[in-house]
This record gives structure tokens, sequence and C-alpha cells, in this order.
């Protein structure tokens, strides 16, 4: 182990030749690093040498013994600190105490007082050292378990079972954002009616690919991925410009693993600890929903992926998918219970409410990033889906609600 590094500072050669003499340092785990005549050549040798105790003797030239603790305790906190020297003050005690000092020894300094000093400061160096190890071990291992500590807690969240202070507190020690997320998703695989007899090591392989597919996808974002008790996997998300990554995790997982999964999608209103709702809402609509053909599937991932284009239409969606409109809109409307226009509308005005909340931009580009062309057409369209105009949207206003404010906490 590296020995505890020493350096002396005195202006008598004699004195320095004596103390350095007059130890067993090998015994005491310690080197001479340096020796110092005056107090800013000891400052500078350790600094250099990073050394951990320094002899220092407060009568020196050109930086005073105090000034050079003072500079010391500045630049090597860590630094050990006794004082040697001839002068018996009370006020340079008083001093050396408020500085820190190790300990005060009187001239001239016996050898064994001396090495009964400098062996307490060694011991309490080394119980410093342990103590240093303890701690980066514990922080090794604790980062170590940071996803798993964030997916209990997350669970947590969503049980209720959290108090606002306790929510705010974990979120801070988990370095995750100190508001609810913007977004819950949870993704569903129907492995039973897929697969037949297969084995659970084989499912939790799945799985597993699943939770890695979407990690990928929504790697830019901040983010929770977890699976609940129920065997679903839960994602949470900071950042509501996600959900149309998101929209596309349904076809990346086809196409790398050959399953279907179905991925449900809730907004997050409301306070802190209103995340165990959006869950509850959102398990609610999943298993309500139907499996859903693969024609339908892809159309709603198109849109969750181009609605921003405000040129989109039935037919062109009907092209893309290489499906006649007529048929795309029965089934459309068979399947998830509304028409194309309605179901483009909902996704368009839900994206254009995110965004008059969480953004400073202007009415006409939120209208352009929600996939209207001007901004009079999309203030009649969200003023008929929500009952408010854009601006009262964001000022608070709810529809019928005679100007009360919506609550964010």
């Amino acid at each position: 182990m590296e020995k505890w590094k020493v350096l002396i500072a005195d202006d008598e050669g004699i004195i320095r030749t004596g103390i350095r003499q007059c130890v067993d340092w090998d015994a005491l785990g310690m080197t001479v690093a340096a020796e110092a005549e005056d107090g800013e050549e000891a400052l500078e040798l350790a600094v250099q040498h990073s050394i951990h105790i320094a002899l220092v003797d407060l009568n020196m030239p050109i930086m005073h013994g105090m000034e050079l603790m003072r500079c010391l305790r500045e630049q090597l906190p860590g630094c050990k600190i006794i004082v040697i020297t001839g002068h018996d003050e009370f006020s340079y005690a008083q001093e050396s105490i408020r500085l820190q000092v190790n300990d005060y020894i009187l001239k001239p300094a016996e050898p064994k007082q001396l090495m009964q000093v400098l062996r307490g400061v060694r011991d309490e160096l080394e119980a410093e050292r342990q103590q240093s190890q303890h701690l980066q071990q514990a922080s090794r291992q604790l980062q170590r378990n940071f996803p798993l500590l964030r997916e209990r807690f997350c669970q947590e969240w969503l049980d209720g079972n959290l108090s606002q202070a306790e929510i705010r507190e974990q979120l801070q020690f988990l370095q995750l954002p100190a508001e609810r997320p913007e977004l819950l998703s949870i993704v569903r695989w129907r492995w039973e009616g897929q697969n037949p007899g297969m084995k659970e090591n084989e499912r939790q392989l799945f799985l597993f690919a699943i939770e890695n597919i979407i990690a990928e996808l929504l790697e830019p974002y901040i983010k929770v991925i977890f699976r609940d008790p129920a065997g679903l996997i839960v994602i949470l998300l900071w950042d509501a410009a996600a959900e149309r990554v998101l929209a596309g995790a349904e076809g990346a997982v086809r196409s790398t693993l050959k399953i279907a999964v179905e991925i449900g999608m809730q907004p997050v209103q409301g306070g802190i600890t209103e995340l165990a709702g959006a869950y509850r809402s959102c398990r609610v609509a999943l298993a309500k929903e139907q499996p859903l053909s693969p024609l339908v599937r892809r159309a709603k991932q198109y849109i969750q992926e181009h609605y921003s284009e405000y040129g989109l239409t039935l037919e062109g969606l009907a092209g893309q998918l290489l499906a006649s409109p007529v048929y795309l809109s029965r089934l459309f409307k068979q399947e998830l219970g509304e028409s194309f226009g309605t179901y483009l509308t909902q996704i368009r005005i839900r994206r254009a409410a995110q965004l008059l909340n969480s953004t400073e931009l202007s009415i006409n580009e939120v209208a352009e990033q929600s996939g209207y062309e001007t901004q009079h057409y999309f203030s009649t369209a969200f003023k008929k889906q929500t009952g408010v105009s854009p601006l009262q949207f964001r000022k608070g206003v709810l529809a019928g609600d005679g100007g009360s404010k919506r609550s964010d906490e």
C-alpha cells in the first residue's frame, strides 16, 4: 500500500534533519516526500506531492506558518497538520485550533512524543481511507442497483402508496425529473395465443428482447421501463414527444422478433400523485382492446409517425399500405370504433394540447407541428374537440368551468 507522504517545513536545517532522523518512518508507513525552509516553498511542494501530513513551524520567512496552514486547508483539505514551534503563546494555539490543526508540539520536540503524535495521525488517516473505500464501494453498488431501485420505486408510485413528499424525495435520490411523467405506456404480449406450449425461460427471453428493442428506440428520452406484477411492460416517459417514437415499437418488435405486441398509451394529467390513476386507466383500456388486424396496426403506426403532415389522407394512407381506401376505412371503423378522420383528429389535438401545456410555441407553430395547414382551421378543430380555444386552454380555462384554472400539482 502507498506510504503516507510527509512534508517537513522549518527554516532551520538542523531542525529538519533532526526530525527526519529521529523518526522511524517505515515503521509508521510514512515517507518524507519533501522538505522546505519557507512557507511559500512548503505550499508549492505540498501541492506538488499531494502530501498527507505537514509538520509546520510557525515562524518561517516569506509566508508565515499560519498563512501556510490556511492555504493548505484550502488546497489540500484532507492534509493533517502538526505544528512544531518554539512559540508557546496561547494566541497561536487558539488560531491553530481554529485551523483544525491535528496537534501542537513545542520545540525541542522529543522523539517519543513525535512518534506518538505521528502514530495517532496515521491511525486517523487509515480510518479515513477505510471509510472512503467503504463509501466508494457502497456508491458503486448503488450505481449498479440504480435500475432496480428505480423500478421498485416506480411500482410503488403506480400502486399509489407514496405521499407527495416521498415521491419527490425518491425522484431526487434516483436522479429522475422532479415532476410527474408526461406519458405512461403499457406493452402487452399475448404469448399464450401466439406460442402455445412455450417454456417459461423462452418467454422471459422474449420479454427481455421486447424491453431492449423499446429501450433502444427511446434511448434519447428520460424514461423508466419495468414489468408490473402482472408481467406487463410499463414505460414512464417524461417527454410527450416520445409518443411518436413509441408508436413505432409495435412494428419494430414485429419485424425483429416476428411476434405481435399491443401498446397502450395514456397521457398523465394532474399532480405528482396522479400517476396511479393513469396506470389504472391504461390497463383498463388495454384490457378492453381487441387484437387488431395487421393492416389496422400498420395504419395506426403510420398515423402516429406522420400525423404532423397536414396532407395525410385516408387515400394516401391506403396507398402507403397497398390497400383499398374503402376496405381500410371499413376495417378501421370496425376494429377501432371510429373513422380514420376522427382518429387522426384525436391524435393531433392530443399532441397540440401537450405542446400548449409544455412549450412556449406560438399558436401558429403548435398548429403546424400538429398537422394543421392554417391556424384558423386548427383553432376551429381544437375548440370543437375540447370546448375551448387553444389560447384559453393554454391559460388554463376548461370548458364549462367559468374560468377556473387547471391544477398541475
